[in-house]
């Protein structure tokens, strides 16, 4: 089959230029690390003078929705993603299986995850000389331990659903707030959960 040797003609060019660590994450300890752009700028020439395709199939996605240290949302995305090594001379291939992990605070945690899947894809198929450990993405977020019990929220946000007088509302609503700890996102969750739930008793 075809597409053994096309993946080996690759690692053997790899083999002799490498893929230096020539970006530094400013945001955390100073570590160097190789980016997808130096990933894909430098595979995609020999993929395409081997005859070699990377074809990606996302099998499962999770995500996970965070706190920063400020207090704003963070999306943890982990992607669970198949690439089919295929070999255009004769179609045969070969599957390699990766996990991506990102986290972003806007809509690109699942595109980082992404590519966080191909670069070790890439990466372990070629077998790319790599420097000291696993690197990472060029951003650190800082997470906010969480001090809530999740459960006796989630208890007091039901017991706000049962509730059928403004008086028993207020009273629960206040409990559930205290239950937060300051969070602002569960603050949140549990003001909407009130606010749904006086609009109903007032006939809104």
């Amino acid at each position: 089959m075809k597409v053994y040797q096309a993946i080996n003609a690759v690692q053997s060019a790899l083999a002799k230029i490498g893929i230096t660590k020539s970006r530094t994450n400013f945001q955390g300890s100073g570590y160097k690390f190789r980016g997808i752009d130096d990933i894909f700028n430098t595979i995609s020439p020999l993929l395409a003078e081997h005859n070699l395709c990377i074809l990606p199939r996302v099998l499962s996605r999770d995500c996970i929705e965070r706190l920063s240290k400020s207090g704003g949302a963070l999306f943890y995305i982990t992607v669970e993603v198949e690439f089919d090594f295929v070999s255009s001379e004769d179609g045969s291939k070969h599957t390699v299986k990766t996990f991506g992990e990102a986290m972003d605070s806007g809509d690109k945690a699942t595109n980082k995850a992404m590519s966080a899947a191909y670069k070790y894809a890439a990466i372990q198929a070629f077998a790319i000389p790599t420097e000291g450990d696993n690197d990472t993405e060029n951003q650190t977020y800082e997470i906010q331990t969480s001090t809530v019990n999740q459960n006796q929220i989630a208890d007091l946000m039901a017991a706000m659903d049962e509730v059928t007088t403004l008086k028993q509302l207020q009273e629960t609503y206040k409990e559930a707030y205290k239950a937060t700890n300051g969070e602002q996102a569960w603050q949140a969750k549990v003001i909407a959960k009130k606010d749904a739930k006086k609009a109903m008793l007032e006939g809104k």
